[in-house]
């Protein structure tokens, strides 16, 4: 039997946006995420991490991504250890990666919501485990993650489909892109002028995934989903009056709703302000499954986990 030292360790993957994974890796998390969350209904025990440990690390505050991961370790089997900067030298003045060092030694996984991609990636660069982007201001990767996921639920494959992105050229705006070049479908996008997507910070080789559209009601048409955000993200607080004037036209309706394909579905990454980014008719309507989509976090997740942790199971 070989020694531990003479034992090839599996290469530390990290997923800090969505074009990390390959289309193929992502036809697995959802076909794994499926059957996860299959066991969950059926409350069937599924706990291949059990005696690993999760780092939760919260520079920005949040209810799903903290409710998703912490449930989802623990009922993977594992544990979780919940740190945010006040608590932790990660607001004080030791640098990223001699916190990457020590905390990557002491878990076997890490998720950091953060604000600048720059401090996950450097955090990532020195870290010994796995790390998830679980909100950074350029990237929301998990959550993409579960929206398509969702999709597939209610509508199969999303190869060849339109996708309308109506508001802010956010990091949800700039994920949507880099999934819809990985996966072959197209993002219809509308923003207000001066709140554009950026293909470079996107990360995005060209613009044939997408399309630009100035009025909202044209990226509608003929979608399969409709998707939108708040109008002011974490971290924006300041601009909150001028978003709120510059957005006034790209709230989805119920006549963007009808724009679109008669069977689509509509998306909200939560929290929702009704009235603003979206009316309540929509996003309390028939066509809505927010709930899906809030709920499919925890299942995405737990797929993820596993994959980051154990690879492929056959």
């Amino acid at each position: 039997m070989p020694t531990p030292s003479a034992m090839t360790a599996p290469a530390i993957r990290h997923y800090l946006q969505f074009s990390d994974f390959t289309a193929d890796e992502y036809a697995y998390l959802f076909e794994r995420a499926a059957l996860i969350k299959a066991k969950f209904k059926a409350y069937e025990k599924h706990q291949p991490l059990t005696d690993r440990t999760l780092a939760l690390i919260f520079e920005k505050a949040s209810t799903r991504t903290r409710v998703s991961f912490e449930a989802g370790m623990y009922q993977l089997g594992g544990s979780v250890v919940h740190l945010t900067t006040g608590d932790s030298q990660l607001g004080r003045s030791e640098p990223i990666d001699d916190s990457a060092k020590v905390i990557s030694r002491m878990v076997d996984l890490v998720m950091i919501r953060t604000f600048e991609q720059a401090k996950i990636e450097a955090f990532a660069a020195a870290s010994r485990v796995p790390v998830i982007n679980g909100l950074t201001n350029e990237f929301h990767p998990c959550q993409i993650l579960a929206d398509l996921f969702t999709f597939i639920e209610h509508r199969g494959s999303i190869k060849g489909k339109t996708v309308a992105w109506v508001g802010d050229g956010n990091n949800m705006a700039n994920t949507w892109l880099q999934a819809a070049e990985i996966l072959d479908f197209t993002v219809h996008v509308s923003t207000p002028s001066g709140y554009e997507v950026d293909q470079n910070v996107a990360g995005i080789r060209s613009a044939d995934s997408y399309k630009v559209f100035k009025d909202p009601m044209d990226a509608c048409r003929g979608a399969d989903l409709v998707t939108t955000d708040v109008w002011t993200s974490m971290g924006y607080e300041a601009e909150n009056e001028a978003r709120r004037k510059a957005f006034a036209d790209w709230c989805v309706d119920e006549e963007m709703m009808r724009a679109a394909q008669p069977d689509a579905l509509f998306m909200h990454c939560l929290p929702a302000h009704r009235g603003e980014e979206v009316q309540a008719e929509v996003i309390d309507g028939p066509q809505s499954v927010v709930w899906d989509e809030a709920e499919n976090r925890l299942h995405a997740q737990k797929a993820l986990m596993e994959f980051l942790l154990l690879g492929r199971i056959a």
